[in-house]
Formats: structure tokens, C-alpha cells, sequence
């Protein structure tokens, strides 16, 4: 098993060209039936990565594979941890995973957070925070025996400032959760040659967001609290997964960056 001791080494020089290149590479996308998950799992299938695509709609994974080459579908509920168990298994068998990006995730509920049940902050958790740690425990060790990985999770802005527009506490619970989980296993898997960064994801345009942009009000909230002057669609957080997964990130790892059109910035 490699140690921090071999592990230390200049790195040798990247070709501009080779900077975003995946070929041989193995991705697991969790998410990935719509939304930003299916954005990265399609980015990546076309920078030359072999992407296991994860969700439960094995209907629209499908239909993606057939769509890109390099992609191979695999359903999974990931609030249960046989099913995440049964996940691991058959990745394990499809080809060694050396880049997972935890995109899945579920907001229960809208809610004061005096109203937030028991019940709805434990599935939000599951889905959100328990269910990347679990990805990130059972395929770490095969990054740490290959002595390279890289793991970005989906996080959110509202995991990094406070939103109140939109109340949902178990949501933004999560969210935090893993932005220090991030850092966390940056520090203590960094000697082994294992990336962690996170997105902090701003507002975008996606199934989980319809009823929000189809509200003038709404929409005008979004817009004034954004740097830039249009709306981010899912592939706008291409690019930057893409560099945190690549070798153009490979000297980068406990970062949580914000692709969020400048929400942050004021």
C-alpha cells in the first residue's frame, strides 16, 4: 500500500492539450438521470472517461447511454445502504473507479425550521451527506492503493452563507455537512494522492427548479442576487467539474469552489 513517503514527487509536466483529458479513466456520477448530474456525466463521457451513470430512473440513464458512448447505467436508491452496497459491487465489476462526484440529492422539504419534521431532516441527510461519505469510505481505499483519486461533491451556496429567502435548515444541514466532510477527507487522504474539492452550486435552471423560475418574482430575486445577468443551466458546472477531476486540478484539493454567477461575491 503506497504511504506518504512514496507518494512524494514532482509531477510530471501536463501537454496543454492533455490538461482535460479523462481516457482510462473510470467515473462514477451519482444523480446523473437530469439535472447537473447528467451535464457532468455527459462532460466527462466526452472528455473520454468511462461513466458509470447513477440514479434511480434507470429509464433516462438509459436512454443516455444510448445517447454518448462511454456511459454505462446503473440504478441505485442511495438512501439505502444495501442498495449503495449493491452499487459498489457492480461499479467495482464495470472497471476501478478513480473519480466519484456525489451530485444526488433531495431537499424534503421548504419549510420554517421550526416545522422541519424528524423525518424529513433523516432523509435529507441520508440522501445528501450520509450517502456521499458511504461512496467516498467504500471507494477511497482503491484511490489510496492506486495512489491517485478524485472526489467532488455537489454541494450548495447555501451550505456556505445563509439564503432565509428559501427556508429549508435540513437541506442547508446537509449541504454543510459536506463542505466540511470535503475538507475533512482532503486533509487526511492528501498524502495518498487523493483530490477532495466540492461546488458550492448558486441557483440554476433545472427539474427541482421549475416552479421557482416560472415565478416572476421569484426569478427577479435570483437575478438581483446574482453578479452576472442571465441564468446558469446544469452545463455551466461542467468546466468546473471537469478541473477538479482532471489532471488541470491535480494541485488542488479542499476546496470548495462557488460557481454561483456571483452570488457570493456581495
Amino acid at each position: 500500500m503506497n504511504d506518504a513517503t512514496t507518494l512524494t514527487r514532482t509531477a510530471p509536466a501536463l501537454s496543454p492539450e492533455a490538461l482535460f483529458a479523462m481516457h482510462g479513466r473510470t467515473a462514477l456520477v451519482t444523480g446523473a438521470s437530469s439535472g447537473m448530474g447528467e451535464a457532468l456525466a455527459k462532460a466527462l463521457a466526452a472528455a473520454g472517461a468511462q461513466v458509470i451513470a447513477v440514479a434511480r430512473r434507470m429509464d433516462r440513464l438509459e436512454a443516455l447511454a444510448d445517447a454518448h458512448d462511454g456511459i454505462v447505467p446503473v440504478s441505485c436508491d442511495l438512501s439505502s445502504e444495501d442498495s449503495r452496497q449493491a452499487l459498489v459491487a457492480q461499479a467495482k465489476d464495470i472497471g476501478q473507479v478513480s473519480v466519484l462526484i456525489n451530485t444526488a440529492g433531495v431537499n424534503a422539504t421548504v419549510v420554517p425550521a421550526e416545522q422541519e419534521s424528524a423525518e424529513a431532516l433523516a432523509n435529507t441527510l441520508e440522501v445528501n451527506l450520509l450517502a456521499p461519505f458511504r461512496l467516498c469510505q467504500a471507494f477511497g481505499p482503491a484511490m489510496r492503493e492506486a495512489g491517485e483519486g478524485a472526489i467532488l461533491n455537489i454541494a450548495s451556496i447555501s451550505g456556505v452563507v445563509g439564503i432565509g429567502r428559501i427556508p429549508q435548515a435540513a437541506y442547508v444541514m446537509s449541504k454543510s455537512g459536506l463542505v466540511g466532510v470535503t475538507r475533512e477527507l482532503a486533509a487526511q487522504w492528501g498524502r495518498y494522492g487523493i483530490r477532495v474539492n466540492a461546488i458550492a452550486a448558486g441557483f440554476f435552471q433545472s427539474e427541482m427548479t421549475v416552479d421557482m423560475y416560472a415565478s416572476e418574482k421569484m426569478a427577479d430575486w435570483v437575478r438581483r442576487g446574482q453578479c452576472l445577468p442571465y441564468f446558469a443551466t446544469p452545463e455551466d458546472f461542467a468546466g468546473a467539474a471537469l478541473l477538479l477531476t482532471s489532471d488541470a486540478g491535480r494541485f488542488i484539493t479542499g476546496q470548495t469552489y462557488a460557481v454561483d454567477g456571483g452570488w457570493t461575491a456581495k
